[in-house]
């Protein structure tokens, strides 16, 4: 039986009963993430992690609204001094940048790109776009690309232009393709379990 197009993999696998489940997915949501970004390799100005990965299951997993509230959270966690940003840092730790925090550095693009990548691939879910391997492939695609918008937007004010890819986004793309080559397969993968309980 196809499942409605409105239904998250999340709310199918785990119904929502008051406002208590949602909450406990957000958190849960924002703590994926915050282990995601512990995967780091570290390069300058930007690290490549497991965030990305994180934030775009994330956001098929719960949809848009739970799904940016989960990055929201996370966000938040890292402004109240939690180590959940990658290589356990905070928002107010240092950035590459001397005398700059995190939250002002030239990763910063990124981490509101985040927000905004999880309520697109959230909202595309929604629709049914995780439930086919293509369909899945091309939300996490543009979740990537909106990611890359919002980081190299900030970059741009720490790098000169001829290096802005070069430093902000190629080293990523083996990685990127890595992870969209799992979610396609997991996320379909999981919905025909689903539909086969």
């Amino acid at each position: 039986m196809l499942q409605s197009p409105r239904l998250t993999l999340a709310s199918a696998w785990w119904p929502r009963v008051g406002v208590g489940p949602d909450l406990a997915r957000v958190a849960l949501g924002s703590l994926f993430v915050a282990l995601c970004a512990q995967i780091s390799i570290p390069l300058q100005p930007v690290p490549i992690t497991g965030q990305t990965l994180g934030v775009l299951l994330v956001g098929a997993l719960l949809g848009s609204r739970l799904g940016a509230l989960s990055l929201l959270a996370y966000l938040a966690e890292g402004l109240a001094g939690l180590p959940v940003f990658a290589g356990a840092t905070s928002a107010w730790s240092p950035s590459s940048v001397p005398a700059l925090p995190v939250l002002l550095g030239p990763t910063a693009g990124y981490l509101v790109g985040f927000v905004l990548a999880a309520a697109l691939v959230g909202w595309l879910a929604e629709r049914g776009w995780d439930r086919r391997v293509a369909t899945t492939a091309l939300a996490m695609a543009l979740g990537n690309l909106l990611i890359y918008a919002a980081g190299l937007a900030w970059l741009a004010r720490f790098v000169p232009t001829a290096s802005l890819l070069a430093l902000g986004m190629l080293p990523f793309l083996p990685g990127d393709a890595l992870k969209l080559a799992l979610a396609a397969a997991a996320l379909p993968g999981a919905w025909s379990l689903h539909r086969g309980r």
